[in-house]
């Protein structure tokens, strides 16, 4: 016999409840069932209200055979199930059948002339999204999303960042022959996924990192309330180069007088932030379109987001850090990662931001790394290791203070480049700036009020022949 409180008491995206009536509605929790198998396994409890209040069945036999029946009958292929009944003190049976996760997904149910696989959001059983059942066939067939083939060839794209990276690395340079060997394309020449990935320029639009420096705590608009903002496209490599370079140019060192020595003392673990973008630009799910990573700075901390969860479907605020299994969603671009020595071995990432994080001066556990996920997204979240909510202001001071400087410096580059008519993409060039609200925003504007540059066509402001000159 076993008690009710033994189990949870409120339906999750683990646990379901089921009255003895709704075994005769089979839509109900079959549904439910093809959720479970698909993502990541859960228990149905039959004989409890919705409110988690055991009620018991009358039949228990009779009901046990029903549940199997409909689920060989109704779901495909049959998932693997475990069938138990349990007695609840001064209720009677229940019965919990347990789903693990699938291996041969997807799993479909089939009834009122439809078939359809489901997938668990939250508490409830939710028809998978074209994306969901894409990725479901892949981990049915053991695929991989960067291992498919794109309609680009070899050919198409040039690859010569990538080449002078691995080429620095291994003293060696890329021939098609490596090429196909890594996964980068197929023998008769297609690119993979992960090629792309790794192309000058790459055309998948989901190959993005935007980077914002927030004035304060929380995110506003990009042109009111951001300090700094960039966006960032192109090779994968590039994206992390930039990204990481933008955190940098965006935080502060400061260092503590000793008799003999100085003690620096910056606000994040370069190392163990490098790896946290790594792993952002590695392990992302690039199925996803119209997404990207993003990286939000604020005066006390910075998150640093990536879509896609954990691949098996996990929670990482559920595990042990320690002992996180290594299952990637990407491993062609994991392997590349890890030969251009950007990576850690697999599964010590995470491990690694946190232990890099902990030799920082003044480190307590209070500043310990966070890591949470949802089953669409990661975040990695560092606490600013300066930051001090009595001093806060004080603080917020000092960045203001370094971001004019910064800005006053992009002023007077962009007015001596404007020595001769620019056009608005040239300036933004020559100050490697990719994002034009908050270039429009914080710098031409203003240049334009203050007299300091003028249009060279004012009577058409917004001319595509526009240009800007030194006045």
């Amino acid at each position: 016999m076993i008690k009710f409180k033994d189990f949870l008491i409120a339906e999750t995206t683990e646990y379901e409840f089921k009255s003895a009536l709704e075994i005769s509605r089979p839509k109900s929790w079959l549904k439910t069932v093809s959720a479970f198998s698909n993502r990541f396994g859960g228990r149905l409890f039959f004989g409890v209200e919705n409110n988690g209040e055991p009620i018991g069945l009358s039949n228990v036999q009779e009901a046990a055979e029903k549940i199997s029946q409909l689920i060989k009958e109704r779901l495909s292929p049959i998932p693997e199930f475990n069938l138990a009944v349990h007695n609840i003190a001064n209720v009677g049976n229940i019965i919990m059948v347990e789903i693990p996760r699938g291996e041969i997904p997807p799993y479909y149910y089939t009834g009122d002339g439809n078939t359809i696989a489901y997938v668990r959001i939250g508490n409830e059983s939710v028809p998978a999204a074209s994306h969901q059942l894409s990725e479901l066939v892949r981990r049915g067939k053991n695929l991989f999303f960067d291992s498919l083939p794109t309609d680009y060839k070899i050919t198409d794209l040039t690859f010569a960042i990538f080449e002078a990276n691995y080429k620095k690395i291994s003293k060696k340079v890329m021939t098609e022959k490596e090429y196909v060997s890594f996964g980068m394309c197929l023998p008769d020449g297609a690119l993979t996924y992960a090629g792309l990935l790794f192309a000058d320029d790459s055309p998948l639009l989901q190959n993005r990192v935007f980077c914002t420096r927030w004035n304060g705590l929380e995110k506003g608009s990009i042109g009111d309330d951001a300090i700094d903002a960039e966006e960032f496209q192109g090779d994968i490599i590039s994206l992390l180069k930039n990204s990481h370079n933008f955190v940098r140019l965006n935080s502060k060192v400061r260092w503590k007088k000793m008799p003999d020595h100085r003690i620096d003392k910056p606000d994040y673990a370069d190392r163990a932030v490098f790896e946290a973008l790594t792993n952002a630009l590695m392990h992302r799910d690039y199925a996803v379109a119209g997404s990207e990573v993003h990286v939000d700075m604020y005066d006390d901390r910075m998150d640093i987001y990536s879509p896609g969860g954990m691949y098996d479907g996990s929670l990482i605020q559920e595990l042990d850090i320690k002992k996180v299994p290594s299952v990637r969603r990407n491993p062609t671009i994991a392997d590349i990662f890890n030969r251009l020595e950007f990576s850690e071995r697999q599964g010590s990432g995470l491990r690694k931001i946190r232990e890099e994080t902990q030799h920082l001066h003044g480190y307590t556990d209070d500043f310990a790394p966070e890591f949470v996920s949802t089953h669409s997204a990661f975040h990695v979240v560092f606490k600013n290791m300066n930051y001090d909510m009595v001093s806060s202001s004080d603080h917020v001071s000092d960045h203001v203070s370094d971001h004019v400087s910064a800005h006053n410096e992009r002023l007077k580059l962009l007015i001596e480049f404007c020595s001769v008519a620019r056009t608005r993409d040239e300036m933004q060039r020559h100050l490697n700036m990719s994002h034009k609200n908050y270039f429009r925003q914080k710098l031409l504007k203003p240049l334009l009020e203050s007299g300091q540059l003028k249009m060279t066509i004012p009577d058409k402001p917004k001319s595509v022949k526009q240009k800007y000159i030194k006045t």
